[in-house]
């Protein structure tokens, strides 16, 4: 099975395209780190067609940190992809051990990566059988303006990164994109292919679900949610990522 078929399935197993985004901030989190994300992910299984880890959270903590990412991932259930939020780049030998880590080490279905420094960069990562990557294409932060909305010619750098998916046809990795919600015009929704998309940007950075139009698309769709379903001012982050759920299916089947 392929890293879209089986995110795919587990979309269409809860009828829900919610990616549970797990950016633990100690400043906003009472009582001890680890129980308090074993909670999250016990609370919001139920409505999560993916979790996503964000790397740098763990790391700031140091060994801790990495233990406590290494037993949440082996608490998550294994028909729930995970996405590991890394957004890394270098030179293909070193991302040939990242692959390890990510695919063989922590068994992660998906990871974040930059292909700005090219698409061998990126090559290690889509020779494992039944995982994907999701390039940053169109990224949530004011600066995508300043190099993935810049034009070369007349297009925008972000569609050479997603030519990437065409040049990995015959590799048996997927390949899919970021698209940011807070930044994704008409035009810019119009240029992105039928790969799958990791979406931010819904929740706290403001996004609105509504400008997307991807209910025709048929590769699986992510649209993740991070410090709104974590550290919401009402409820349970289970009864805030069930409000995220609704909220998308009512926008994609609209």
């Amino acid at each position: 099975m392929t890293y879209a078929e089986k995110l795919a399935l587990r979309i269409q197993s809860i009828d829900s395209n919610l990616c549970v985004g797990l950016d633990p901030r100690p400043d906003l989190i009472s009582g001890n780190l680890e129980t308090f994300l074993l909670q999250v992910v016990e609370q919001t299984a139920p409505h999560a067609a993916a979790f996503k880890p964000n790397v740098a959270y763990f790391e700031a903590r140091g060994s801790e940190g990495i233990r406590i990412l290494e037993h949440i991932i082996q608490h998550i259930p294994n028909d729930i992809p995970i996405v590991l939020d890394a957004k890394r780049s270098d030179i293909p030998e070193t991302m040939k051990y990242y692959a390890e880590a990510y695919y063989k080490t922590w068994n992660v279905d998906a990871v974040t990566l930059n292909g700005l420094m090219g698409f061998d960069s990126i090559e290690p990562f889509l020779h494992t059988p039944g995982r994907g990557v999701y390039l940053l294409g169109v990224t949530s932060n004011p600066g995508a303006a300043d190099i993935e909305l810049q034009r070369i010619g007349d297009r925008y750098v972000f569609e050479l990164i997603q030519d990437y998916a065409e040049r990995a046809a015959d590799l048996p990795g997927d390949v899919g994109l970021v698209v940011g919600l807070t930044n994704v015009s008409d035009d810019v929704l119009s240029r992105v292919r039928d790969i799958p998309l990791l979406i931010p940007g819904l929740g706290a950075q403001g996004g609105d679900p509504a400008r997307l139009d991807i209910a025709t698309r048929t590769a699986p769709n992510l649209i993740n949610a991070s410090r709104s379903i974590l550290f919401g001012d009402d409820g349970t982050p289970g009864s805030r990522a069930e409000a995220a759920k609704l909220k998308i299916r009512a926008v994609m089947q609209a």
